[in-house]
């Protein structure tokens, strides 16, 4: 039996690759063939075609992101998370096949079958992490630039104009730039289709700029979405002039609405909360910043990859956004370091208690916790979560306390330990890696300690 599935994740990093490796492989050992279409962060991989829809019996989506299903039209389709593909593969494909006779309309509608169980992320959080996977690559690519001209130029690159450091510092600028915009533009396109680009995009750049920031953002790609498709509900125009929707009507009103509400609804008490939340975390040292550490520590191993674990990090990313250092988005770093990292050392120092598979797996998470790719540990903790979500979050907040106890601070939101030797990226570099040994430490040992021995 033959099965087509799409998966995509919002950093386009991790969870889309694991869910279109479980689902092959739990497909090759079910005697099934599986197409699986990747949309991570390079784009559509393997991208599905028309011979393989006509002769695919279903369509499996696990994608934590908007996706285009207009194409599925006439075939019965189950939506899941990243997560419930990589936790239950072969399920999945039971599910497909015992709806494929039943649930496939004779109309040119796409007929979804809903996973049994937890369903779907749908609403508000799928439309929030559909925004941030479209900006992170802004996120990742400027800070980045920005660290390079640094280590070419020294820390005074800036004012070296025309020079290859201060060139590349602006690029990293200008990618810093477009991220808030592209944040709301992103989170109305998945509430409202192309026609929400626009008024979420000039909403973001308004936020970006009269100081109420990410926050500023969010708010407005969500506005900017519903108030499109209210447009498109209310307003009607004769069959002569629908063409002026898409080109003139949707796009001028939509937009002098957001301009409205940013000016003189959303933007003034966005901006007091912003100036609000930056004194609080400016005013905090010693304890209270160990403390902001640990609790961002802990949110970062919660859920590997989630929604708390990215809430998290893009509150890190945010504080990063000016080009200047950031002891938040360093705590945030290190912390998502710690539970790949945690496990794998686990796997060597407790053997017995793993799996042969598990070992090999544990092996990889070394790259991935180096790589500050968390999404590593999600096996480990899917098979054991009691054990391990515990674990892990231990090692992580005390990784988050350490950094931010001792003010380490970072100027770029991802890379990992790759970046730490280009010069100017980390201050406080010692307690830095002292905060990742010793979180990958306490987490291997918690967790070795225990977790119960393999049954024979």
């Amino acid at each position: 039996m033959k099965f087509v599935a799409i998966t995509s994740c919002p950093t386009g990093i991790a969870h889309t690759y694991m869910a279109a490796e479980a689902l092959q492989v739990a497909a090759k050992e079910m005697g099934h063939e599986i197409k699986v279409e990747t949309q991570g962060s390079v784009g559509a991989e393997n991208v599905l075609t028309q011979d393989d829809l006509a002769q695919a019996k279903a369509v499996i989506i696990a994608a934590d992101t908007s996706i285009d299903k207009s194409r599925f039209a006439g075939m019965a389709m189950i939506e899941v998370s990243t997560k419930d593909a990589i936790k239950d593969a072969k399920g999945l494909l039971t599910r497909a096949a015992n709806a494929q006779a039943s649930s496939i309309s004779p109309s040119n509608e796409v007929s979804q079958v809903k996973p049994q169980g937890k369903e779907s992320k749908t609403g508000v959080y799928k439309h929030l992490m559909t925004g941030v996977s479209f900006m992170i690559p802004f996120v990742v690519a400027g800070g980045l630039l920005i660290a390079l001209g640094f280590a070419i130029g020294g820390i005074y690159v800036f004012k070296v104009p025309g020079s290859l450091g201060e060139t590349l510092f602006s690029a990293g600028k200008a990618a810093f730039a477009l991220m808030i915009p592209i944040l709301g533009a992103y989170i109305s396109f998945s509430i409202a289709d192309r026609p929400g680009i626009v008024p979420g995009m000039i909403g973001g750049y308004i936020a970006a700029n009269n100081g109420s920031g990410f926050l500023g953002a969010m708010v407005a790609g969500f506005a900017a979405g519903y108030i499109v498709l209210g447009i498109k509900k209310y307003v009607k125009l004769p069959k002569s002039l629908q063409g002026l929707m898409p080109v003139l009507i949707i796009p001028v009103l939509s937009t002098a609405i957001m301009g409205l509400l940013m000016v003189y609804v959303i933007g003034k008490p966005m901006t007091l909360f912003n100036t609000t939340l930056a004194a609080w975390l400016t005013s905090l040292s010693g304890t209270n910043a160990a403390l902001l550490g640990i609790i961002l520590g802990a949110m970062m191993a919660f859920d590997m990859g989630g929604p708390v674990n990215k809430a998290a990090y893009t509150f890190g990313a945010a504080t990063v956004a000016s080009g200047k250092p950031s002891a938040i988005m360093a705590a945030v770093m290190i912390a998502g370091m710690v539970p790949p990292l945690g496990i794998a050392l686990s796997t060597v120092i407790a053997k017995k208690k793993y799996t042969l598979e598990e070992r090999e797996a544990g092996k990889a998470n070394w790259a991935l916790g180096l790589s500050f790719i968390t999404e590593g540990a999600i096996p480990f903790a899917a098979a054991d979560p009691l054990r391990v979500i515990p674990s892990i979050m231990v090692g992580s907040a005390l990784a988050g306390g350490i950094s931010m106890a001792f003010g380490s601070t970072i100027i770029v939101p991802h890379g990992g330990i790759w970046v730490l030797a280009i010069p100017h990226v980390v201050i406080n570099l010692v307690p830095y890696i002292v905060a990742l040994v010793a979180g990958t430490l306490v987490s291997a040992l918690i967790l070795s300690a225990i977790k119960k021995p393999v049954e024979k």
